[in-house]
């Protein structure tokens, strides 16, 4: 009984020092979104003259509210102009509005990227949406509360 006694007060110093060290590692390699509010946005502006970003608000670790745009130079929304809706449409089947609604609730209901599909004729806003949803969340785990430039190759978006 002695050297039972003996075994375990020698074992478990040990054993509550792995534990914490485990619990430790685990405590930097966090997925936990902090509070806040988070938005990334390429770093320039595309060949058509507009830069997207996006925003969202997390609360209780979960995201809340999300906002996919762009605006050009002059702040002007791109969901909001009619004639880049019009030509857009009747080109590609699909239009701001649509798409950036789309991703982004797609995003709220994922709670990140995973099985957010590309839309047919936003391909190319599916690559930015993706890259900048990234940014966002990384920014989210590290409680960055900055904007996130995200830079393209070639400026602009992929």
């Amino acid at each position: 009984m002695k050297s039972m006694k003996k075994v375990q007060s020698v074992f478990l110093p040990f054993a509550l020092l792995f534990v914490f060290a485990l619990i430790s590692a685990c405590a930097g390699k966090s997925n936990t979104l902090k509070d806040g509010y988070y938005t990334a946005e390429a770093a320039e502006f595309d060949s058509h003259g507009w830069k997207e970003y996006l925003s969202v608000f997390i609360s209780e670790g979960r995201i809340i509210l999300v906002e996919y745009n762009a605006y050009n130079g002059s702040g002007f929304i791109k969901s909001w102009d009619m004639d880049y809706m019009r030509v857009m449409n009747a080109s590609d089947g699909t239009y701001p509005n649509a798409y950036a609604r789309y991703y982004a609730s797609r995003f709220l209901e994922e709670q990140g990227t995973e099985g957010i599909d590309a839309l047919s004729g936003a391909t190319t806003s599916y690559r930015t949406f993706i890259k900048l949803a990234d940014a966002v969340l990384k920014n989210a785990r590290e409680g960055n509360s900055g904007t996130a430039l995200v830079y393209f190759e070639g400026g602009g978006t992929p």
